[in-house]
Protein backbone atom coordinates (compact mmCIF):
# COMPACT_ATOMS: atom_id res chain seq x y z
CA UNK A 1 0.00 0.00 0.00
CA UNK A 2 1.11 3.54 -0.69
CA UNK A 3 1.33 6.00 2.19
CA UNK A 4 -2.03 7.77 1.91
CA UNK A 5 -3.04 10.09 4.74
CA UNK A 6 -6.57 11.39 5.19
CA UNK A 7 -6.62 15.21 5.49
CA UNK A 8 -7.73 16.60 8.83
CA UNK A 9 -11.24 18.08 9.28
CA UNK A 10 -9.69 21.53 9.71
CA UNK A 11 -8.38 21.32 6.13
CA UNK A 12 -11.89 20.96 4.70
CA UNK A 13 -13.33 24.36 5.65
CA UNK A 14 -12.84 25.87 2.19
CA UNK A 15 -14.24 22.76 0.50
CA UNK A 16 -17.26 22.88 2.82
CA UNK A 17 -18.04 26.41 1.63
CA UNK A 18 -17.41 25.54 -2.02
CA UNK A 19 -19.63 22.46 -2.35
CA UNK A 20 -23.40 22.52 -2.72
CA UNK A 21 -24.46 19.02 -1.62
CA UNK A 22 -26.87 17.20 -3.92
CA UNK A 23 -28.73 14.23 -2.45
CA UNK A 24 -28.66 12.10 -5.59
CA UNK A 25 -24.96 12.66 -6.22
CA UNK A 26 -23.67 12.65 -2.64
CA UNK A 27 -25.87 10.01 -1.01
CA UNK A 28 -26.72 7.68 -3.91
CA UNK A 29 -24.09 7.86 -6.65
CA UNK A 30 -20.79 8.47 -4.86
CA UNK A 31 -19.67 5.28 -3.04
CA UNK A 32 -18.03 6.97 -0.03
CA UNK A 33 -20.89 9.43 0.43
CA UNK A 34 -23.46 6.64 0.05
CA UNK A 35 -21.71 4.50 2.66
CA UNK A 36 -21.27 7.33 5.17
CA UNK A 37 -24.89 8.46 4.71
CA UNK A 38 -26.05 4.90 5.39
CA UNK A 39 -23.83 4.74 8.49
CA UNK A 40 -25.33 8.01 9.71
CA UNK A 41 -28.91 6.81 9.17
CA UNK A 42 -28.13 3.77 11.31
CA UNK A 43 -27.57 6.08 14.30
CA UNK A 44 -31.18 7.37 14.25
CA UNK A 45 -33.88 4.63 14.49
CA UNK A 46 -36.56 6.53 12.54
CA UNK A 47 -34.10 7.27 9.73
CA UNK A 48 -32.89 3.69 9.64
CA UNK A 49 -36.46 2.43 9.17
CA UNK A 50 -36.76 4.40 5.91
CA UNK A 51 -33.34 3.21 4.70
CA UNK A 52 -34.18 -0.42 5.51
CA UNK A 53 -37.50 -0.11 3.68
CA UNK A 54 -35.77 1.14 0.52
CA UNK A 55 -33.31 -1.77 0.66
CA UNK A 56 -36.18 -4.25 1.06
CA UNK A 57 -37.96 -2.70 -1.94
CA UNK A 58 -34.78 -3.04 -4.00
CA UNK A 59 -34.48 -6.71 -3.03
CA UNK A 60 -38.14 -7.30 -3.89
CA UNK A 61 -37.72 -5.65 -7.31
CA UNK A 62 -34.79 -7.97 -8.11
CA UNK A 63 -36.52 -11.12 -6.84
CA UNK A 64 -37.75 -13.64 -9.41
CA UNK A 65 -41.54 -13.51 -9.82
CA UNK A 66 -43.10 -16.61 -8.32
CA UNK A 67 -45.75 -17.94 -6.02
CA UNK A 68 -44.32 -16.06 -3.04
CA UNK A 69 -43.82 -12.76 -4.85
CA UNK A 70 -47.24 -11.37 -3.87
CA UNK A 71 -46.87 -12.47 -0.24
CA UNK A 72 -43.49 -10.74 -0.05
CA UNK A 73 -45.09 -7.61 -1.45
CA UNK A 74 -47.83 -7.71 1.14
CA UNK A 75 -45.31 -8.26 3.95
CA UNK A 76 -43.40 -5.27 2.66
CA UNK A 77 -46.36 -2.87 2.74
CA UNK A 78 -48.30 -3.97 5.82
CA UNK A 79 -45.91 -2.29 8.31
CA UNK A 80 -45.67 0.92 6.22
CA UNK A 81 -48.50 2.64 8.12
CA UNK A 82 -46.36 2.58 11.28
CA UNK A 83 -43.27 3.98 9.55
CA UNK A 84 -42.36 7.66 9.96
CA UNK A 85 -42.17 8.53 6.27
CA UNK A 86 -45.53 7.78 4.54
CA UNK A 87 -48.27 10.38 4.28
CA UNK A 88 -51.57 9.59 6.09
CA UNK A 89 -53.29 9.00 2.73
CA UNK A 90 -50.65 6.48 1.64
CA UNK A 91 -50.74 4.69 5.00
CA UNK A 92 -54.52 4.29 4.71
CA UNK A 93 -54.28 2.97 1.14
CA UNK A 94 -51.60 0.45 2.17
CA UNK A 95 -53.91 -0.95 4.86
CA UNK A 96 -56.87 -1.19 2.47
CA UNK A 97 -55.08 -2.67 -0.58
CA UNK A 98 -55.81 -6.32 -1.36
CA UNK A 99 -54.82 -7.13 -4.94
CA UNK A 100 -51.25 -7.57 -6.10
CA UNK A 101 -51.70 -4.83 -8.72
CA UNK A 102 -52.76 -2.33 -6.04
CA UNK A 103 -49.86 -3.32 -3.80
CA UNK A 104 -47.34 -3.00 -6.64
CA UNK A 105 -48.56 0.52 -7.43
CA UNK A 106 -48.39 1.47 -3.75
CA UNK A 107 -44.80 0.24 -3.48
CA UNK A 108 -43.80 2.79 -6.11
CA UNK A 109 -45.48 5.57 -4.12
CA UNK A 110 -44.01 4.39 -0.82
CA UNK A 111 -40.54 4.25 -2.37
CA UNK A 112 -40.90 7.84 -3.61
CA UNK A 113 -42.11 9.09 -0.21
CA UNK A 114 -39.31 7.28 1.66
CA UNK A 115 -36.73 8.87 -0.65
CA UNK A 116 -38.33 12.31 -0.21
CA UNK A 117 -38.28 11.79 3.57
CA UNK A 118 -34.53 11.08 3.54
CA UNK A 119 -33.89 14.17 1.41
CA UNK A 120 -35.46 16.40 4.07
CA UNK A 121 -34.45 16.41 7.76
CA UNK A 122 -32.17 13.33 7.59
CA UNK A 123 -30.07 14.99 4.89
CA UNK A 124 -29.81 18.24 6.89
CA UNK A 125 -28.75 16.31 9.99
CA UNK A 126 -26.20 14.35 7.96
CA UNK A 127 -24.65 17.55 6.61
CA UNK A 128 -24.19 18.78 10.19
CA UNK A 129 -22.67 15.51 11.40
CA UNK A 130 -19.08 14.17 11.59
CA UNK A 131 -20.07 11.66 8.90
CA UNK A 132 -20.30 14.47 6.34
CA UNK A 133 -16.99 15.88 7.57
CA UNK A 134 -15.47 12.46 6.86
CA UNK A 135 -16.88 12.53 3.33
CA UNK A 136 -15.28 15.96 2.81
CA UNK A 137 -11.95 14.53 3.94
CA UNK A 138 -12.31 11.82 1.30
CA UNK A 139 -13.31 14.41 -1.31
CA UNK A 140 -10.22 16.50 -0.50
CA UNK A 141 -8.02 13.41 -0.81
CA UNK A 142 -9.73 12.63 -4.13
CA UNK A 143 -8.76 16.09 -5.43
CA UNK A 144 -5.04 15.73 -4.82
CA UNK A 145 -2.90 16.08 -7.98
CA UNK A 146 -2.24 12.93 -10.02
CA UNK A 147 0.88 12.34 -12.10
CA UNK A 148 2.77 9.51 -13.79
CA UNK A 149 4.74 8.89 -10.56
CA UNK A 150 1.55 7.52 -9.01
CA UNK A 151 1.57 4.55 -11.42
CA UNK A 152 3.91 1.75 -12.38
CA UNK A 153 3.86 1.04 -16.10
CA UNK A 154 3.88 -2.60 -17.17
CA UNK A 155 3.56 -3.34 -20.84
CA UNK A 156 2.11 -2.10 -24.08
CA UNK A 157 -1.44 -3.25 -24.80
CA UNK A 158 -1.96 -1.61 -28.17
CA UNK A 159 -1.40 1.40 -30.40
CA UNK A 160 -3.80 3.87 -31.99
CA UNK A 161 -3.74 6.89 -34.25
CA UNK A 162 -2.78 9.33 -31.49
CA UNK A 163 -0.75 7.19 -29.12
CA UNK A 164 -0.74 3.92 -27.23
CA UNK A 165 -2.39 2.06 -24.37
CA UNK A 166 -0.35 0.53 -21.54
CA UNK A 167 -1.19 -1.55 -18.50
CA UNK A 168 -0.40 0.36 -15.31
CA UNK A 169 -0.75 -0.27 -11.60
CA UNK A 170 -1.71 2.36 -9.04
CA UNK A 171 0.96 2.54 -6.36
CA UNK A 172 -1.46 3.54 -3.61
CA UNK A 173 -3.91 0.67 -4.04
CA UNK A 174 -2.20 -1.88 -6.31
CA UNK A 175 -5.19 -1.81 -8.68
CA UNK A 176 -4.51 -2.43 -12.37
CA UNK A 177 -5.68 0.00 -15.06
CA UNK A 178 -5.29 0.73 -18.76
CA UNK A 179 -3.58 4.05 -19.47
CA UNK A 180 -4.37 5.67 -22.81
CA UNK A 181 -1.40 7.92 -23.65
CA UNK A 182 -2.21 10.53 -26.32
CA UNK A 183 0.84 12.08 -27.95
CA UNK A 184 0.60 15.90 -27.76
CA UNK A 185 2.59 16.46 -30.97
CA UNK A 186 0.40 14.08 -32.96
CA UNK A 187 -2.76 15.63 -31.54
CA UNK A 188 -1.61 19.12 -32.49
CA UNK A 189 -0.43 18.07 -35.95
CA UNK A 190 -3.70 16.34 -36.81
CA UNK A 191 -6.04 18.71 -34.96
CA UNK A 192 -7.16 16.13 -32.41
CA UNK A 193 -7.12 18.30 -29.28
CA UNK A 194 -10.89 18.85 -29.23
CA UNK A 195 -11.54 15.16 -29.84
CA UNK A 196 -9.30 14.19 -26.89
CA UNK A 197 -11.02 16.73 -24.63
CA UNK A 198 -14.46 15.52 -25.73
CA UNK A 199 -13.56 11.88 -24.99
CA UNK A 200 -12.38 12.86 -21.51
CA UNK A 201 -15.54 14.86 -20.84
CA UNK A 202 -17.76 12.00 -22.05
CA UNK A 203 -15.92 9.45 -19.89
CA UNK A 204 -16.33 11.74 -16.87
CA UNK A 205 -20.09 11.88 -17.36
CA UNK A 206 -20.83 8.20 -17.89
CA UNK A 207 -21.41 5.87 -14.96
CA UNK A 208 -22.43 2.45 -16.19
CA UNK A 209 -21.15 -1.11 -15.71
CA UNK A 210 -21.44 -1.47 -19.49
CA UNK A 211 -19.02 1.34 -20.41
CA UNK A 212 -15.35 1.63 -19.46
CA UNK A 213 -14.89 4.12 -16.63
CA UNK A 214 -12.33 6.89 -16.27
CA UNK A 215 -10.33 6.71 -13.03
CA UNK A 216 -8.26 9.87 -13.51
CA UNK A 217 -6.55 12.05 -16.10
CA UNK A 218 -3.15 13.76 -16.04
CA UNK A 219 -0.43 14.94 -18.37
CA UNK A 220 3.30 14.52 -18.82
CA UNK A 221 5.58 16.72 -20.92
CA UNK A 222 4.75 14.68 -24.02
CA UNK A 223 1.37 13.00 -23.43
CA UNK A 224 -2.18 13.43 -22.19
CA UNK A 225 -3.01 10.33 -20.14
CA UNK A 226 -6.45 8.82 -19.48
CA UNK A 227 -6.42 6.07 -16.84
CA UNK A 228 -9.38 3.73 -17.40
CA UNK A 229 -10.77 0.30 -16.54
CA UNK A 230 -8.45 -2.54 -17.52
CA UNK A 231 -10.41 -5.10 -19.52
CA UNK A 232 -8.34 -8.27 -19.36
CA UNK A 233 -10.55 -10.51 -21.51
CA UNK A 234 -9.76 -9.07 -24.96
CA UNK A 235 -12.19 -7.56 -27.46
CA UNK A 236 -15.18 -9.21 -29.13
CA UNK A 237 -13.46 -9.19 -32.52
CA UNK A 238 -10.74 -11.44 -31.10
CA UNK A 239 -13.32 -13.84 -29.68
CA UNK A 240 -15.30 -13.89 -32.94
CA UNK A 241 -12.38 -14.65 -35.25
CA UNK A 242 -9.52 -16.07 -33.18
CA UNK A 243 -11.11 -18.44 -30.64
CA UNK A 244 -12.46 -21.67 -32.12
CA UNK A 245 -14.73 -21.44 -35.15
CA UNK A 246 -15.70 -18.03 -36.47
CA UNK A 247 -18.68 -16.54 -34.69
CA UNK A 248 -20.04 -16.92 -31.18
CA UNK A 249 -22.57 -19.25 -29.60
CA UNK A 250 -26.20 -18.00 -29.51
CA UNK A 251 -26.15 -17.56 -25.72
CA UNK A 252 -23.06 -15.36 -25.90
CA UNK A 253 -24.51 -13.30 -28.76
CA UNK A 254 -27.67 -12.53 -26.76
CA UNK A 255 -25.74 -11.78 -23.57
CA UNK A 256 -23.22 -9.41 -25.18
CA UNK A 257 -25.92 -7.72 -27.28
CA UNK A 258 -27.97 -7.10 -24.12
CA UNK A 259 -25.01 -5.46 -22.41
CA UNK A 260 -24.24 -3.40 -25.51
CA UNK A 261 -27.87 -2.23 -25.60
CA UNK A 262 -27.67 -1.17 -21.94
CA UNK A 263 -24.48 0.77 -22.67
CA UNK A 264 -26.03 2.54 -25.67
CA UNK A 265 -29.19 3.43 -23.75
CA UNK A 266 -27.09 4.94 -20.97
CA UNK A 267 -25.12 7.07 -23.44
CA UNK A 268 -28.30 8.19 -25.20
CA UNK A 269 -29.93 9.09 -21.86
CA UNK A 270 -27.06 11.54 -21.36
CA UNK A 271 -27.47 12.99 -24.85
CA UNK A 272 -24.31 11.28 -26.14
CA UNK A 273 -24.02 9.68 -29.59
CA UNK A 274 -21.39 6.89 -29.70
CA UNK A 275 -20.85 6.72 -33.50
CA UNK A 276 -18.24 3.93 -33.44
CA UNK A 277 -19.86 0.78 -32.09
CA UNK A 278 -18.13 -2.35 -33.42
CA UNK A 279 -16.86 -5.64 -31.90
CA UNK A 280 -13.27 -4.37 -31.73
CA UNK A 281 -14.39 -1.62 -29.33
CA UNK A 282 -16.40 -3.93 -27.09
CA UNK A 283 -14.04 -5.28 -24.42
CA UNK A 284 -14.45 -8.19 -22.02
CA UNK A 285 -13.37 -8.17 -18.40
CA UNK A 286 -11.92 -11.26 -16.74
CA UNK A 287 -15.37 -12.17 -15.44
CA UNK A 288 -16.85 -12.48 -18.94
CA UNK A 289 -18.93 -9.28 -19.08
CA UNK A 290 -18.40 -6.67 -21.79
CA UNK A 291 -18.16 -2.88 -21.90
CA UNK A 292 -18.16 -0.26 -24.63
CA UNK A 293 -14.81 1.48 -25.03
CA UNK A 294 -12.97 4.04 -27.17
CA UNK A 295 -15.34 7.00 -27.04
CA UNK A 296 -13.06 9.17 -29.17
CA UNK A 297 -15.78 9.73 -31.80
CA UNK A 298 -18.62 10.27 -29.33
CA UNK A 299 -20.43 13.59 -29.58
CA UNK A 300 -23.05 15.49 -27.57
CA UNK A 301 -26.43 15.85 -29.28
CA UNK A 302 -27.69 19.44 -29.36
CA UNK A 303 -31.10 20.30 -30.79
CA UNK A 304 -29.88 23.48 -32.46
CA UNK A 305 -26.77 21.89 -34.00
CA UNK A 306 -27.48 19.04 -36.45
CA UNK A 307 -24.66 16.51 -36.91
CA UNK A 308 -23.62 15.87 -40.51
CA UNK A 309 -19.93 15.02 -40.19
CA UNK A 310 -18.98 11.60 -41.52
CA UNK A 311 -17.56 9.57 -38.64
CA UNK A 312 -17.30 5.89 -37.78
CA UNK A 313 -15.83 2.69 -39.21
CA UNK A 314 -16.52 1.41 -42.72
CA UNK A 315 -18.94 -1.50 -42.63
CA UNK A 316 -20.71 -0.24 -39.51
CA UNK A 317 -21.81 3.25 -40.61
CA UNK A 318 -25.53 3.80 -41.18
CA UNK A 319 -26.80 4.96 -44.59
CA UNK A 320 -27.54 8.48 -43.30
CA UNK A 321 -23.87 8.90 -42.28
CA UNK A 322 -22.73 7.79 -45.74
CA UNK A 323 -24.98 10.31 -47.48
CA UNK A 324 -23.54 13.77 -47.99
CA UNK A 325 -24.80 16.63 -45.80
CA UNK A 326 -27.59 14.62 -44.18
CA UNK A 327 -28.07 15.09 -40.43
CA UNK A 328 -28.27 12.03 -38.22
CA UNK A 329 -28.86 11.10 -34.58
CA UNK A 330 -29.22 8.11 -32.24
CA UNK A 331 -30.46 5.62 -34.90
CA UNK A 332 -26.91 5.36 -36.31
CA UNK A 333 -25.82 3.61 -33.09
CA UNK A 334 -28.61 1.05 -33.41
CA UNK A 335 -27.60 0.38 -37.02
CA UNK A 336 -24.04 -0.33 -35.83
CA UNK A 337 -25.44 -2.64 -33.17
CA UNK A 338 -27.32 -4.56 -35.87
CA UNK A 339 -24.03 -4.97 -37.76
CA UNK A 340 -22.33 -6.20 -34.58
CA UNK A 341 -25.04 -8.78 -33.78
CA UNK A 342 -24.86 -10.03 -37.37
CA UNK A 343 -21.06 -10.32 -37.11
CA UNK A 344 -21.18 -12.19 -33.79
CA UNK A 345 -23.52 -14.77 -35.34
CA UNK A 346 -22.06 -15.15 -38.85
CA UNK A 347 -18.38 -14.39 -38.32
CA UNK A 348 -18.55 -11.68 -40.99
CA UNK A 349 -20.10 -8.24 -41.39
CA UNK A 350 -23.45 -7.80 -43.20
CA UNK A 351 -21.99 -6.09 -46.27
CA UNK A 352 -18.60 -7.77 -46.63
CA UNK A 353 -17.60 -11.43 -46.57
CA UNK A 354 -14.83 -12.72 -44.34
CA UNK A 355 -11.42 -11.50 -45.62
CA UNK A 356 -13.05 -10.05 -48.74
CA UNK A 357 -11.13 -7.07 -50.15
CA UNK A 358 -13.64 -4.29 -50.83
CA UNK A 359 -12.99 -0.61 -51.47
CA UNK A 360 -14.67 1.95 -49.22
CA UNK A 361 -16.81 3.17 -52.12
CA UNK A 362 -18.03 -0.35 -52.95
CA UNK A 363 -18.80 -0.94 -49.28
CA UNK A 364 -20.69 2.36 -49.20
CA UNK A 365 -22.80 1.35 -52.22
CA UNK A 366 -23.58 -2.06 -50.69
CA UNK A 367 -24.71 -0.41 -47.45
CA UNK A 368 -26.95 2.03 -49.32
CA UNK A 369 -28.48 -0.36 -51.85
CA UNK A 370 -28.15 -4.07 -50.96
CA UNK A 371 -30.51 -6.16 -48.86
CA UNK A 372 -28.96 -8.11 -45.99
CA UNK A 373 -29.00 -11.91 -46.40
CA UNK A 374 -29.04 -14.42 -43.55
CA UNK A 375 -27.32 -17.57 -44.80
CA UNK A 376 -25.60 -18.70 -41.61
CA UNK A 377 -27.30 -21.60 -39.84
CA UNK A 378 -27.28 -19.90 -36.42
CA UNK A 379 -29.67 -17.15 -37.51
CA UNK A 380 -32.92 -17.88 -35.66
CA UNK A 381 -36.16 -16.14 -36.53
CA UNK A 382 -35.73 -13.73 -33.61
CA UNK A 383 -32.12 -13.00 -34.59
CA UNK A 384 -33.10 -12.32 -38.20
CA UNK A 385 -35.94 -10.07 -37.08
CA UNK A 386 -33.88 -7.92 -34.72
CA UNK A 387 -31.12 -7.58 -37.33
CA UNK A 388 -33.65 -6.49 -39.98
CA UNK A 389 -35.15 -3.95 -37.59
CA UNK A 390 -31.77 -2.56 -36.52
CA UNK A 391 -30.45 -2.48 -40.10
CA UNK A 392 -33.52 -0.76 -41.56
CA UNK A 393 -32.51 1.77 -44.22
CA UNK A 394 -34.75 4.57 -42.92
CA UNK A 395 -33.80 5.82 -39.44
CA UNK A 396 -37.42 6.34 -38.37
CA UNK A 397 -38.16 2.64 -39.01
CA UNK A 398 -35.15 1.40 -37.06
CA UNK A 399 -35.53 -0.43 -33.75
CA UNK A 400 -34.43 1.78 -30.89
CA UNK A 401 -36.55 4.75 -31.91
CA UNK A 402 -40.19 3.67 -32.01
CA UNK A 403 -39.84 0.93 -29.41
CA UNK A 404 -37.60 -0.20 -26.60
CA UNK A 405 -34.95 -2.57 -28.07
CA UNK A 406 -34.76 -4.57 -24.85
CA UNK A 407 -38.39 -5.67 -25.26
CA UNK A 408 -37.68 -7.55 -28.51
CA UNK A 409 -38.17 -11.36 -28.31
CA UNK A 410 -34.46 -11.75 -29.16
CA UNK A 411 -33.80 -10.79 -25.52
CA UNK A 412 -36.51 -12.98 -23.98
CA UNK A 413 -33.91 -14.94 -21.98
CA UNK A 414 -32.43 -11.78 -20.39
CA UNK A 415 -33.68 -10.33 -17.11
CA UNK A 416 -32.50 -6.75 -17.60
CA UNK A 417 -32.91 -5.58 -13.96
CA UNK A 418 -30.78 -8.55 -12.92
CA UNK A 419 -28.29 -7.81 -15.71
CA UNK A 420 -27.91 -4.19 -14.58
CA UNK A 421 -27.46 -5.35 -10.99
CA UNK A 422 -24.70 -7.76 -12.02
CA UNK A 423 -26.74 -10.83 -11.06
CA UNK A 424 -26.68 -12.57 -14.46
CA UNK A 425 -23.90 -15.12 -14.85
CA UNK A 426 -21.92 -14.59 -18.09
CA UNK A 427 -22.13 -17.55 -20.50
CA UNK A 428 -18.33 -17.83 -20.54
CA UNK A 429 -15.66 -16.52 -18.20
CA UNK A 430 -12.44 -15.12 -19.62
CA UNK A 431 -10.48 -16.88 -16.88
CA UNK A 432 -8.51 -14.40 -14.78
CA UNK A 433 -4.77 -15.03 -14.68
CA UNK A 434 -4.87 -14.94 -10.90
CA UNK A 435 -6.97 -18.14 -10.83
CA UNK A 436 -4.67 -19.99 -13.23
CA UNK A 437 -1.41 -18.93 -11.57
CA UNK A 438 -1.75 -21.04 -8.37
CA UNK A 439 -2.51 -24.12 -10.47
CA UNK A 440 0.68 -23.59 -12.51
CA UNK A 441 3.00 -22.51 -9.68
CA UNK A 442 2.14 -25.25 -7.19
CA UNK A 443 5.69 -26.21 -6.16
CA UNK A 444 8.03 -29.14 -6.69
CA UNK A 445 7.37 -32.36 -8.62
CA UNK A 446 8.16 -35.22 -6.17
CA UNK A 447 10.47 -37.52 -8.17
CA UNK A 448 12.48 -34.76 -9.86
CA UNK A 449 12.88 -32.85 -6.59
CA UNK A 450 13.99 -35.93 -4.63
CA UNK A 451 16.48 -36.91 -7.36
CA UNK A 452 18.01 -33.43 -7.18
CA UNK A 453 18.32 -33.57 -3.38
CA UNK A 454 20.05 -36.98 -3.49
CA UNK A 455 22.31 -36.29 -6.52
CA UNK A 456 23.65 -33.06 -5.02
CA UNK A 457 24.40 -34.65 -1.65
CA UNK A 458 22.03 -32.29 0.10
CA UNK A 459 19.98 -35.16 1.51
CA UNK A 460 22.99 -36.49 3.49
CA UNK A 461 23.70 -32.98 4.71
CA UNK A 462 20.12 -32.53 5.84
CA UNK A 463 20.20 -35.94 7.56
CA UNK A 464 23.22 -35.00 9.71
CA UNK A 465 22.11 -35.37 13.35
CA UNK A 466 24.38 -32.47 14.35
CA UNK A 467 22.58 -30.08 11.98
CA UNK A 468 20.67 -27.30 13.83
CA UNK A 469 16.96 -27.85 14.36
CA UNK A 470 14.42 -26.11 12.16
CA UNK A 471 11.08 -24.40 12.55
CA UNK A 472 8.33 -23.54 10.06
CA UNK A 473 8.18 -19.84 9.20
CA UNK A 474 5.68 -18.60 6.57
CA UNK A 475 5.61 -22.02 4.89
CA UNK A 476 9.43 -22.42 4.81
CA UNK A 477 11.67 -24.55 7.06
CA UNK A 478 14.30 -22.22 8.51
CA UNK A 479 17.43 -23.40 10.36
CA UNK A 480 18.10 -22.23 13.90
CA UNK A 481 21.44 -21.63 15.56
CA UNK A 482 22.45 -20.26 18.94
CA UNK A 483 22.45 -16.48 19.09
CA UNK A 484 25.71 -14.73 19.90
CA UNK A 485 24.37 -13.54 23.24
CA UNK A 486 22.18 -14.98 26.01
CA UNK A 487 22.21 -18.44 24.32
CA UNK A 488 18.98 -17.75 22.40
CA UNK A 489 18.10 -19.50 19.16
CA UNK A 490 17.99 -17.34 16.03
CA UNK A 491 17.23 -17.97 12.38
CA UNK A 492 20.19 -18.95 10.22
CA UNK A 493 21.41 -16.15 7.99
CA UNK A 494 23.04 -17.95 5.08
CA UNK A 495 22.01 -19.77 1.90
CA UNK A 496 18.46 -20.58 0.97
CA UNK A 497 17.48 -21.13 4.61
CA UNK A 498 17.37 -17.36 5.11
CA UNK A 499 13.77 -16.22 5.73
CA UNK A 500 12.43 -13.70 3.26
CA UNK A 501 9.30 -11.55 2.91
CA UNK A 502 6.44 -13.45 1.25
CA UNK A 503 6.26 -11.35 -1.92
CA UNK A 504 9.35 -9.19 -2.37
CA UNK A 505 13.09 -9.29 -2.97
CA UNK A 506 13.28 -5.52 -3.04
CA UNK A 507 15.29 -3.12 -0.91
CA UNK A 508 13.42 -1.69 2.04
CA UNK A 509 11.47 1.47 1.50
CA UNK A 510 10.45 0.73 -2.07
CA UNK A 511 6.74 0.85 -2.86
CA UNK A 512 4.90 -2.45 -3.43
CA UNK A 513 3.70 -3.05 -6.93
CA UNK A 514 6.87 -1.71 -8.59
CA UNK A 515 9.54 -3.40 -10.68
CA UNK A 516 12.82 -4.37 -9.06
CA UNK A 517 15.95 -5.80 -10.66
CA UNK A 518 16.96 -8.61 -8.37
CA UNK A 519 20.06 -10.75 -8.74
CA UNK A 520 18.83 -14.31 -9.16
CA UNK A 521 20.19 -17.70 -10.06
CA UNK A 522 17.85 -20.18 -11.72
CA UNK A 523 14.43 -20.15 -10.14
CA UNK A 524 15.65 -19.58 -6.57
CA UNK A 525 15.38 -16.27 -4.77
CA UNK A 526 19.03 -15.98 -3.70
CA UNK A 527 20.65 -12.62 -4.12
CA UNK A 528 23.70 -14.26 -5.66
CA UNK A 529 24.99 -14.88 -9.17
CA UNK A 530 25.33 -12.51 -12.09
CA UNK A 531 22.20 -12.97 -14.18
CA UNK A 532 19.50 -10.32 -13.85
CA UNK A 533 15.83 -11.09 -13.94
CA UNK A 534 12.84 -8.79 -13.66
CA UNK A 535 10.78 -9.54 -10.57
CA UNK A 536 7.58 -7.77 -9.73
CA UNK A 537 6.76 -6.81 -6.18
CA UNK A 538 2.98 -7.08 -6.12
CA UNK A 539 0.83 -4.76 -4.09
CA UNK A 540 -1.93 -6.16 -1.88
CA UNK A 541 -4.43 -8.45 -3.61
CA UNK A 542 -2.13 -8.68 -6.67
CA UNK A 543 -0.48 -11.77 -8.12
CA UNK A 544 3.19 -11.61 -9.09
CA UNK A 545 3.48 -10.74 -12.78
CA UNK A 546 6.37 -10.85 -15.20
CA UNK A 547 6.90 -8.64 -18.26
CA UNK A 548 5.68 -11.55 -20.41
CA UNK A 549 2.33 -11.73 -18.62
CA UNK A 550 -0.33 -11.33 -21.29
CA UNK A 551 -2.86 -8.60 -20.55
CA UNK A 552 -5.49 -8.07 -23.23
CA UNK A 553 -7.28 -4.77 -22.95
CA UNK A 554 -7.81 -1.49 -24.67
CA UNK A 555 -5.97 -1.35 -27.94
Amino acid sequence: MGSLVLPGPQDCAELHRELTPDFHSLCQQQPIGRRLFRDFLATVPSYQVAADFLEEVCSWELADPGSGHGLALQALLVPVSSHPFPSPALATRCQAATTEEELAALVVLAKAEATAFLQDQPLRDFLASPFYDKSLQGKLLERQPVCDKDFTEFRLLGRGGFGEVCAVQGKNTGKMYACKKLDKKRLKKRGGEKMALLEKEVLERVSSPFIVSLACAFQTRSHFCLVMSLMAGGDLKFHIYCVGERGLSPSRVVFYAAQMACGLLHLHSLGILYRDLKPKDVLLDDGGSCRLSDLGLAVHIQDDKPITQRAGTSGYMAPEILMEKVSYSYPVDWFAMGCSIYEMVAGRTPFRDYKEQVSKEDLRQRTLKEEVSFQHGDFTNDTKDICRLLLAEKPEQRLGIGGQPRKHPFFKSINFPHLEAGLVEPPICAGPFGEVLPKICDGAVPIAWQEEIIETGLFEELSDPNRPCVFLNQGKYVSLKPAKTHGEWSAGDSGHNQPSPPVSLSPRGQQPGSWDKAKTRGSSQRLQGQSQQWVMKPGPHQSPLTPDHELCGQG
